[in-house]
């Protein structure tokens, strides 16, 4: 018993230990607007096997960034738990190291203050070290850890907001979107245009980054004849709205890591044009702040067969922080993965192929192409009264556009649906019918047809390398 007790008290130690010197060296970062653990964590991400990520996205989905975040604090603590137990001269020593590696991880990937990453890390070094030597006051050290981690992410949340604040005080707020298709009215439909807060985020950081307006410019560089820069205010002025949907390549079929939005951007012809690439220039990089990016081929942007925007607002306001703010590429028709760079810092043109993030990491190098799809949307339940039932859903296949979606019931034949007008090719299209169904279960699916005449794949296939492919299907339990 004796034994068990010293072991709970020494784990005790440890952990608070842990949570001080973490909770320290967090609330030093935040004063400056960074996290040791945000940018540990874009460190694991970026050395985690494609598979991995792959089933992270797949499990947790939007919750994945608040999963990292967690299993970094707590590797820290475990780490903290594990040296404790040194003798004081070489437990010092560790520790200190344990903090120089932190460092190192977090200053991996711009944007980064060495000052700010070496202060928090030294910092928290100190506070473990202050704690493992006072462990009679574990329980106080663990309720500064903690209420010094609490204080951070509320300065970090804080700062977002203010930086919220400075985004919408600009002039790039348009007329709010048309939303009428003629679309029939039922409950459960996703609405034509996604509104910003329902709209899916997708990225390889667990904190956004926060860019002054003000001092932010786009330099067009590499083989080009007229280098140039481009301010945010430069952009507006030559910016036109289009409607257009996103698609994320881990979407699985009927999923919902899609969203349809009325975009403000500047062709990126247009910008190409101003900077006028030279005829050796086969290769656009793409480059955010943070330094990720993707890379996209020149000669079909260029000659306007590609329509790609350099993007600043959505649905009549500025580009929120966490869809790119000031701005990102978007090529209306390519996979959220391939279509270009959010926080974008950068245009550059190259002679040559360009490794971009994900095609180390297996991902094919060459843009992939969102092929055509069919989500159902209602009945979201499968439990339905009446043999009335009202089907009714999404579809897109941009950007040649939707031509037409049919469900059927079973393995018996397409029936067709009625479509509600369409914004643009590359924007969805709502779409409804009525089925006749008897009492009992029956399996509802949904294909798109493209206006190239493809009609969507109904082969299982994951979202690797591809995009996911297959017909959506609904289990519908009609009562008598």
């Amino acid at each position: 018993m004796g034994g068990n007790v010293r072991r709970a008290k020494y784990f005790g130690r440890a952990i608070a230990a842990g949570l001080l010197g973490l909770g320290a060296g967090e609330l030093v970062a935040a004063s400056r607007g960074q996290s040791l653990i945000d940018s540990v964590g874009r460190s694991v991400v970026d050395w985690s096997p494609r598979q991995v990520v792959d089933l992270t996205v797949e499990l947790l989905g939007s919750r994945d960034k608040p999963a990292i975040r967690l299993s970094v604090a707590a590797s820290a603590v475990g780490a903290t738990t594990a040296l404790a137990g040194l003798p004081a001269p070489a437990r010092s020593a560790a520790v200190s190291a344990l903090a120089a590696a932190t460092a190192g991880l977090a200053l991996r990937r711009p944007p980064r203050s060495v000052p700010v990453t070496v202060t928090s890390a030294a910092v928290a070094a100190i506070g473990t070290n202050i704690a493992l030597a006072n462990p009679r006051g574990a329980t106080a050290w663990a309720l500064l850890g903690a209420g010094a981690l609490t204080a951070a992410r509320g300065l970090l949340a804080r700062r977002r907001r203010q930086h919220a604040r400075t985004i919408h005080s600009g002039r790039l707020d348009q007329a709010p979107p048309t939303t009428d298709d003629g679309a029939v009215k039922v409950s459960g439909l996703a609405p034509l245009i996604t509104p910003i807060g329902d709209f899916y985020v997708t990225d390889v950081n667990l904190s956004t980054p926060l860019i002054d307006p003000a001092r932010w410019r786009l330099p067009v560089t590499g083989l080009v004849s007229t280098p140039r820069e481009w301010s945010l205010a430069e952009l507006a002025e030559q910016a036109e709205e289009f409607d257009a949907v996103m698609v994320c390549i881990h979407n699985p079929v009927g999923g919902k890591r899609v969203g349809n939005g009325r975009w403000l951007g500047v062709p990126l012809r247009t910008v190409l044009e101003r900077a006028d690439p030279s005829a050796r220039a086969t290769t656009l990089v793409t480059r955010a702040v943070d330094g990720f990016t993707i890379s996209l081929p020149v000669e079909p942007l260029r000659s306007g067969e590609w329509q790609g925007y350099v993007v600043i607002g959505l649905n009549g306001r500025p580009l929120p922080a966490q869809h790119g703010f000031p701005a990102r590429v978007f090529v209306p028709g390519i996979y959220g993965q391939y279509t270009g760079v959010k926080w974008l810092t950068e245009l550059s043109l190259t002679t040559a192929p360009h490794a971009d993030y994900w095609s180390p990491r297996g991902w094919p190098h060459e843009p992939a192409w969102i092929q055509p799809q069919a989500r159902i949307d209602v009945p979201a339940t499968n439990a339905v009264s009446g043999r009335e039932v009202t089907v009714a859903g999404v579809a897109w296949a941009p950007p040649q556009g939707v031509a037409g979606v049919e469900v059927r019931v079973g393995d018996g034949p397409w029936q067709k649906t009625e479509l509600a007008r369409e914004l643009a090719p590359t924007s969805w299209r709502r779409w409804h019918t009525t089925l006749e169904l008897p009492p009992g279960t029956h399996a509802v699916q949904a294909r798109a047809v493209s206006r190239s005449g493809e009609t969507q794949d109904g082969r299982q296939r994951p979202s690797f390398p591809a995009g996911a492919s297959g017909w959506h299907t609904v289990t519908v339990n009609v009562q008598p």
